[in-house]
Protein backbone atom coordinates (compact mmCIF):
# COMPACT_ATOMS: atom_id res chain seq x y z
CA UNK A 1 0.00 0.00 0.00
CA UNK A 2 1.59 3.28 -0.86
CA UNK A 3 2.11 5.91 1.62
CA UNK A 4 0.14 9.01 2.38
CA UNK A 5 3.18 11.91 1.82
CA UNK A 6 1.34 14.76 4.33
CA UNK A 7 3.79 18.29 5.04
CA UNK A 8 4.32 16.25 8.32
CA UNK A 9 5.85 13.75 6.64
CA UNK A 10 8.36 15.99 4.63
CA UNK A 11 8.76 17.70 7.61
CA UNK A 12 9.82 14.63 9.78
CA UNK A 13 12.20 13.38 6.68
CA UNK A 14 13.62 17.00 6.66
CA UNK A 15 14.56 16.83 10.08
CA UNK A 16 17.04 14.09 9.67
CA UNK A 17 21.03 14.52 8.92
CA UNK A 18 23.62 11.76 9.00
CA UNK A 19 25.93 12.53 11.63
CA UNK A 20 28.26 9.11 11.57
CA UNK A 21 27.98 8.46 8.09
CA UNK A 22 25.93 9.89 4.06
CA UNK A 23 22.40 8.85 3.95
CA UNK A 24 21.16 7.28 0.14
CA UNK A 25 17.96 8.77 -0.81
CA UNK A 26 16.83 6.57 -4.26
CA UNK A 27 13.58 7.40 -6.26
CA UNK A 28 12.32 5.02 -8.31
CA UNK A 29 9.66 5.34 -10.97
CA UNK A 30 7.24 2.22 -11.24
CA UNK A 31 5.09 2.99 -13.95
CA UNK A 32 3.20 -0.35 -15.29
CA UNK A 33 3.48 0.82 -18.57
CA UNK A 34 7.56 0.48 -18.25
CA UNK A 35 7.76 -1.43 -15.20
CA UNK A 36 6.54 -4.84 -16.00
CA UNK A 37 8.19 -7.38 -13.80
CA UNK A 38 10.54 -7.43 -10.64
CA UNK A 39 13.30 -8.01 -12.98
CA UNK A 40 13.25 -4.86 -14.47
CA UNK A 41 12.95 -3.39 -10.90
CA UNK A 42 15.93 -5.17 -10.22
CA UNK A 43 18.41 -4.10 -12.95
CA UNK A 44 16.95 -0.49 -12.98
CA UNK A 45 18.08 -0.28 -9.46
CA UNK A 46 21.44 -1.88 -10.21
CA UNK A 47 21.98 0.53 -12.89
CA UNK A 48 20.81 3.65 -10.34
CA UNK A 49 23.23 2.86 -7.72
CA UNK A 50 25.89 1.36 -9.86
CA UNK A 51 25.86 4.94 -11.83
CA UNK A 52 25.88 6.64 -7.92
CA UNK A 53 29.10 4.58 -6.87
CA UNK A 54 31.35 5.66 -10.25
CA UNK A 55 29.97 9.37 -10.33
CA UNK A 56 29.40 12.51 -8.59
CA UNK A 57 26.07 11.36 -6.76
CA UNK A 58 28.50 8.77 -4.73
CA UNK A 59 31.78 10.33 -4.84
CA UNK A 60 33.04 9.36 -1.42
CA UNK A 61 36.70 10.30 -1.39
CA UNK A 62 35.84 12.84 1.27
CA UNK A 63 34.28 10.35 3.75
CA UNK A 64 36.23 8.20 5.89
CA UNK A 65 37.00 4.60 6.20
CA UNK A 66 34.38 3.81 8.01
CA UNK A 67 32.01 5.87 6.10
CA UNK A 68 33.23 4.10 3.09
CA UNK A 69 32.41 0.85 4.55
CA UNK A 70 29.42 2.08 5.85
CA UNK A 71 28.37 3.20 1.68
CA UNK A 72 29.67 -0.33 0.47
CA UNK A 73 26.74 -1.83 3.26
CA UNK A 74 23.98 0.33 2.49
CA UNK A 75 24.34 -0.33 -1.37
CA UNK A 76 24.58 -4.02 -0.66
CA UNK A 77 21.45 -3.69 2.20
CA UNK A 78 19.55 -2.10 -0.73
CA UNK A 79 20.19 -4.26 -3.39
CA UNK A 80 19.36 -7.25 -1.55
CA UNK A 81 15.87 -5.54 -0.21
CA UNK A 82 14.67 -5.30 -4.26
CA UNK A 83 15.98 -8.82 -5.02
CA UNK A 84 14.00 -10.42 -2.24
CA UNK A 85 11.64 -8.19 0.24
CA UNK A 86 10.60 -5.59 -2.24
CA UNK A 87 6.51 -5.57 -2.59
CA UNK A 88 5.01 -3.06 -5.41
CA UNK A 89 2.03 -3.91 -4.12
CA UNK A 90 -0.22 -1.38 -6.25
CA UNK A 91 2.72 1.57 -5.49
CA UNK A 92 3.26 3.74 -8.73
CA UNK A 93 6.47 4.57 -7.44
CA UNK A 94 9.15 4.28 -4.56
CA UNK A 95 11.88 6.36 -2.14
CA UNK A 96 13.95 4.73 -0.10
CA UNK A 97 15.94 6.49 2.18
CA UNK A 98 18.79 4.72 3.91
CA UNK A 99 21.85 5.72 5.90
CA UNK A 100 22.98 2.41 8.32
CA UNK A 101 25.06 3.86 11.06
CA UNK A 102 22.74 6.16 11.68
CA UNK A 103 19.87 3.91 12.05
CA UNK A 104 18.14 5.15 9.11
CA UNK A 105 15.67 2.70 7.22
CA UNK A 106 12.75 4.12 5.26
CA UNK A 107 10.85 2.77 2.67
CA UNK A 108 8.13 4.99 1.23
CA UNK A 109 5.68 3.16 -1.60
CA UNK A 110 4.13 6.66 -3.30
CA UNK A 111 1.07 6.92 -4.82
CA UNK A 112 2.22 9.82 -7.36
CA UNK A 113 5.09 9.16 -10.17
CA UNK A 114 8.66 10.53 -9.50
CA UNK A 115 12.01 10.11 -11.70
CA UNK A 116 14.41 7.59 -11.00
CA UNK A 117 17.41 9.33 -9.01
CA UNK A 118 19.59 8.43 -6.64
CA UNK A 119 21.89 11.23 -4.24
CA UNK A 120 24.47 10.63 -1.53
CA UNK A 121 24.11 13.73 1.17
CA UNK A 122 24.03 14.41 5.28
CA UNK A 123 20.57 15.38 4.57
CA UNK A 124 17.71 13.72 3.04
CA UNK A 125 16.85 14.49 -0.96
CA UNK A 126 13.11 15.78 -0.67
CA UNK A 127 12.41 17.88 -3.51
CA UNK A 128 10.74 15.02 -5.48
CA UNK A 129 8.25 14.07 -3.18
CA UNK A 130 6.87 17.77 -2.93
CA UNK A 131 4.22 17.38 -6.13
CA UNK A 132 2.96 14.46 -3.54
CA UNK A 133 1.35 17.21 -2.01
CA UNK A 134 -2.48 18.68 -2.17
CA UNK A 135 -3.57 15.92 -4.76
CA UNK A 136 -6.36 15.20 -2.47
CA UNK A 137 -4.59 13.07 -0.12
CA UNK A 138 -6.57 12.50 3.35
CA UNK A 139 -9.78 13.82 2.14
CA UNK A 140 -13.21 12.74 3.12
CA UNK A 141 -15.91 11.12 0.81
CA UNK A 142 -19.50 11.23 1.89
CA UNK A 143 -21.84 9.19 -0.05
CA UNK A 144 -25.06 9.91 1.47
CA UNK A 145 -28.98 8.79 0.74
CA UNK A 146 -32.09 7.73 1.51
CA UNK A 147 -30.35 4.52 2.99
CA UNK A 148 -26.82 4.59 2.06
CA UNK A 149 -24.50 6.64 4.35
CA UNK A 150 -21.06 5.80 3.95
CA UNK A 151 -17.52 7.95 4.85
CA UNK A 152 -14.34 7.04 2.57
CA UNK A 153 -10.86 8.49 3.49
CA UNK A 154 -8.69 9.20 0.53
CA UNK A 155 -4.82 7.43 1.14
CA UNK A 156 -2.36 6.77 -0.82
CA UNK A 157 -4.82 7.43 -4.29
CA UNK A 158 -6.89 4.71 -2.50
CA UNK A 159 -10.46 5.37 -1.17
CA UNK A 160 -10.52 3.65 2.75
CA UNK A 161 -14.10 3.01 3.72
CA UNK A 162 -13.99 4.66 7.53
CA UNK A 163 -17.93 4.55 8.40
CA UNK A 164 -20.75 2.51 7.19
CA UNK A 165 -24.41 4.02 8.23
CA UNK A 166 -26.11 2.29 5.73
CA UNK A 167 -29.79 2.00 6.66
CA UNK A 168 -32.68 0.16 5.59
CA UNK A 169 -35.82 1.84 5.14
CA UNK A 170 -39.18 0.02 5.07
CA UNK A 171 -40.55 -0.97 2.07
CA UNK A 172 -44.18 -0.58 0.69
CA UNK A 173 -44.79 -3.98 1.74
CA UNK A 174 -44.29 -2.81 5.18
CA UNK A 175 -47.19 -0.52 5.31
CA UNK A 176 -49.61 -2.63 7.33
CA UNK A 177 -52.55 -0.78 8.61
CA UNK A 178 -51.00 2.63 8.51
CA UNK A 179 -52.85 5.36 6.11
CA UNK A 180 -50.43 6.83 3.21
CA UNK A 181 -50.32 10.07 4.97
CA UNK A 182 -48.66 8.58 8.74
CA UNK A 183 -46.38 5.75 7.07
CA UNK A 184 -44.78 8.48 4.63
CA UNK A 185 -44.04 10.52 7.83
CA UNK A 186 -42.89 7.85 9.53
CA UNK A 187 -40.51 6.88 6.42
CA UNK A 188 -39.61 10.65 6.22
CA UNK A 189 -38.78 10.58 9.77
CA UNK A 190 -36.38 7.38 9.14
CA UNK A 191 -34.54 9.14 6.84
CA UNK A 192 -33.97 12.35 8.77
CA UNK A 193 -32.34 10.29 11.55
CA UNK A 194 -30.73 8.44 9.44
CA UNK A 195 -29.27 11.83 7.45
CA UNK A 196 -28.66 13.29 10.84
CA UNK A 197 -26.31 10.15 12.41
CA UNK A 198 -24.37 10.50 8.80
CA UNK A 199 -24.00 14.44 9.23
CA UNK A 200 -22.63 13.39 13.23
CA UNK A 201 -19.97 11.47 11.92
CA UNK A 202 -19.27 13.94 9.37
CA UNK A 203 -19.03 16.69 11.96
CA UNK A 204 -16.80 14.92 14.24
CA UNK A 205 -14.03 14.61 12.06
CA UNK A 206 -14.40 18.08 10.35
CA UNK A 207 -13.92 19.36 14.23
CA UNK A 208 -10.84 17.32 14.38
CA UNK A 209 -9.33 18.78 11.86
CA UNK A 210 -10.62 21.79 10.59
CA UNK A 211 -8.35 21.70 7.01
CA UNK A 212 -9.71 18.55 6.30
CA UNK A 213 -11.41 18.32 2.53
CA UNK A 214 -15.15 17.40 2.15
CA UNK A 215 -16.88 15.95 -0.66
CA UNK A 216 -20.51 14.92 -0.88
CA UNK A 217 -21.71 12.25 -3.30
CA UNK A 218 -25.40 12.66 -3.34
CA UNK A 219 -28.37 12.86 -5.57
CA UNK A 220 -30.76 15.74 -6.06
CA UNK A 221 -33.42 13.94 -3.50
CA UNK A 222 -31.66 14.62 -0.24
CA UNK A 223 -29.28 17.50 -1.23
CA UNK A 224 -31.13 19.98 -0.45
CA UNK A 225 -32.06 18.56 3.16
CA UNK A 226 -28.01 17.53 3.53
CA UNK A 227 -27.30 20.98 2.73
CA UNK A 228 -29.58 22.58 5.38
CA UNK A 229 -28.94 20.34 8.23
CA UNK A 230 -24.68 20.67 7.52
CA UNK A 231 -22.92 22.11 10.50
CA UNK A 232 -20.76 25.98 9.69
CA UNK A 233 -17.89 23.93 10.27
CA UNK A 234 -18.54 21.15 7.23
CA UNK A 235 -20.17 23.47 5.16
CA UNK A 236 -16.64 25.48 4.94
CA UNK A 237 -14.99 21.80 4.33
CA UNK A 238 -17.17 20.99 1.36
CA UNK A 239 -14.95 21.68 -2.11
CA UNK A 240 -17.41 19.51 -3.89
CA UNK A 241 -20.64 18.11 -4.77
CA UNK A 242 -21.13 14.82 -7.38
CA UNK A 243 -23.24 11.72 -8.21
CA UNK A 244 -22.78 8.67 -8.74
CA UNK A 245 -24.46 5.28 -8.95
CA UNK A 246 -26.32 3.53 -6.54
CA UNK A 247 -23.95 1.05 -5.90
CA UNK A 248 -21.24 2.56 -6.77
CA UNK A 249 -17.78 1.01 -4.90
CA UNK A 250 -14.37 2.50 -4.35
CA UNK A 251 -13.00 3.02 -7.62
CA UNK A 252 -15.68 3.98 -9.53
CA UNK A 253 -16.65 6.92 -6.44
CA UNK A 254 -12.52 8.13 -7.06
CA UNK A 255 -13.24 8.74 -10.47
CA UNK A 256 -16.28 11.02 -9.74
CA UNK A 257 -14.46 12.86 -6.77
CA UNK A 258 -11.26 13.15 -8.14
CA UNK A 259 -11.90 16.06 -10.55
CA UNK A 260 -12.87 18.42 -7.71
CA UNK A 261 -10.59 17.67 -5.72
CA UNK A 262 -8.50 18.43 -8.19
CA UNK A 263 -10.36 21.87 -8.99
CA UNK A 264 -9.83 22.50 -5.61
CA UNK A 265 -6.41 21.58 -5.48
CA UNK A 266 -6.12 24.65 -8.91
CA UNK A 267 -8.21 26.83 -6.85
CA UNK A 268 -5.81 26.88 -3.79
CA UNK A 269 -2.78 27.40 -6.58
CA UNK A 270 -4.26 30.27 -7.46
CA UNK A 271 -5.37 32.14 -4.35
CA UNK A 272 -1.79 31.82 -2.96
CA UNK A 273 -0.15 32.98 -6.30
CA UNK A 274 -2.79 35.75 -6.36
CA UNK A 275 -1.66 36.69 -2.85
CA UNK A 276 2.12 36.20 -3.89
CA UNK A 277 1.56 38.21 -6.78
CA UNK A 278 0.15 41.20 -4.54
CA UNK A 279 2.74 41.01 -1.79
CA UNK A 280 5.75 41.52 -4.68
CA UNK A 281 4.12 44.20 -6.35
CA UNK A 282 3.82 46.36 -3.48
CA UNK A 283 7.35 44.87 -1.84
CA UNK A 284 5.11 43.33 0.76
CA UNK A 285 5.45 39.93 2.62
CA UNK A 286 7.00 38.10 -0.44
CA UNK A 287 10.33 37.32 -2.34
CA UNK A 288 10.60 36.73 -5.83
CA UNK A 289 13.66 34.77 -7.27
CA UNK A 290 16.51 32.50 -6.01
CA UNK A 291 18.61 34.84 -4.02
CA UNK A 292 15.92 36.48 -2.26
CA UNK A 293 13.61 33.01 -1.44
CA UNK A 294 17.17 31.42 -0.20
CA UNK A 295 17.69 34.02 1.77
CA UNK A 296 13.96 33.82 3.48
CA UNK A 297 14.41 30.59 3.77
CA UNK A 298 17.42 30.26 5.75
CA UNK A 299 16.14 32.91 8.50
CA UNK A 300 13.25 31.09 8.85
CA UNK A 301 11.01 33.48 7.54
CA UNK A 302 8.80 31.83 4.90
CA UNK A 303 5.42 30.89 5.68
CA UNK A 304 4.76 29.01 2.30
CA UNK A 305 7.78 28.34 -0.61
CA UNK A 306 5.89 28.45 -4.28
CA UNK A 307 8.24 26.78 -6.89
CA UNK A 308 7.53 25.60 -10.76
CA UNK A 309 7.91 22.22 -11.34
CA UNK A 310 10.60 22.29 -13.63
CA UNK A 311 12.79 24.88 -11.56
CA UNK A 312 16.32 24.59 -10.15
CA UNK A 313 19.43 26.54 -9.86
CA UNK A 314 22.72 25.70 -8.29
CA UNK A 315 23.16 27.20 -4.56
CA UNK A 316 25.86 26.73 -2.14
CA UNK A 317 25.66 25.55 1.47
CA UNK A 318 27.14 26.12 4.77
CA UNK A 319 28.18 22.63 6.20
CA UNK A 320 28.06 24.18 9.73
CA UNK A 321 24.69 25.94 9.69
CA UNK A 322 23.08 24.82 7.21
CA UNK A 323 22.70 28.17 5.46
CA UNK A 324 21.95 28.57 1.84
CA UNK A 325 22.75 31.09 -1.09
CA UNK A 326 23.24 31.54 -4.27
CA UNK A 327 26.72 33.02 -4.38
CA UNK A 328 30.03 31.02 -3.11
CA UNK A 329 32.06 32.42 -0.70
CA UNK A 330 32.30 32.19 3.24
CA UNK A 331 28.91 31.78 5.28
CA UNK A 332 27.80 35.27 6.53
CA UNK A 333 27.06 33.75 9.89
CA UNK A 334 29.86 31.92 11.14
CA UNK A 335 32.86 32.57 8.31
CA UNK A 336 32.76 28.45 6.91
CA UNK A 337 33.23 28.41 3.65
CA UNK A 338 30.17 26.95 1.44
CA UNK A 339 30.01 24.06 -0.36
CA UNK A 340 28.19 23.36 -3.99
CA UNK A 341 24.57 21.83 -4.08
CA UNK A 342 23.46 21.07 -7.21
CA UNK A 343 19.70 20.99 -6.35
CA UNK A 344 18.84 24.49 -5.07
CA UNK A 345 15.10 23.89 -5.12
CA UNK A 346 16.02 21.10 -2.35
CA UNK A 347 18.13 23.64 -0.19
CA UNK A 348 15.16 25.95 -0.58
CA UNK A 349 12.69 22.88 0.43
CA UNK A 350 14.55 21.79 3.29
CA UNK A 351 15.14 25.14 5.03
CA UNK A 352 11.34 26.10 4.84
CA UNK A 353 10.33 22.68 6.34
CA UNK A 354 13.09 23.20 8.56
CA UNK A 355 11.89 26.28 10.09
CA UNK A 356 8.26 25.11 10.28
CA UNK A 357 7.40 27.01 6.76
CA UNK A 358 5.03 24.94 4.02
CA UNK A 359 6.16 24.05 0.04
CA UNK A 360 4.01 23.95 -3.17
CA UNK A 361 5.11 22.83 -6.40
CA UNK A 362 2.78 25.11 -8.92
CA UNK A 363 1.69 22.93 -11.98
CA UNK A 364 -1.21 25.01 -13.33
CA UNK A 365 0.23 28.89 -14.04
CA UNK A 366 3.12 29.86 -14.93
CA UNK A 367 3.34 32.92 -12.66
CA UNK A 368 6.46 32.25 -11.12
CA UNK A 369 8.02 32.61 -14.71
CA UNK A 370 8.78 36.08 -14.17
CA UNK A 371 10.81 35.34 -10.62
CA UNK A 372 13.17 32.36 -12.02
CA UNK A 373 10.32 29.46 -10.63
CA UNK A 374 10.25 30.28 -7.64
CA UNK A 375 9.16 32.89 -4.94
CA UNK A 376 7.47 32.57 -1.28
CA UNK A 377 4.92 34.38 1.19
CA UNK A 378 6.66 35.69 4.18
CA UNK A 379 5.81 35.76 7.92
CA UNK A 380 7.60 39.11 8.32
Amino acid sequence: MATTVTMDTLRELAGFRAVKSCAISLYLDLDPQTTINPGDIRARVNSLLDAGGRGGAFDSQALAHDEKRALKDDLERIRSFFNSDFDRDGARAFALFCSGLDNLWRPLPLAYPVTDDVRLSRELYLAPLVPCLGRGEGALVAVIGRERGELYRLRAGRLEEVVDQAEETPGQHDQGGWSQANYQRHIDELVVQHLKRVLEQIDRRVRRDPSLRLVIVANESVKSEIESRLSAEAQRAVVGWTSADAHADGPALLGAVQPLLDEARAREEREALDRWREEAGRDGRATAGWEQTLEAASDGRVELLLVDDAANHEAFQCPACGRGQIVNGNCPLDGTRMEPRPDGVDLAVHQTLAHGGAVRVTETSDDLGSAEGIGALLRY
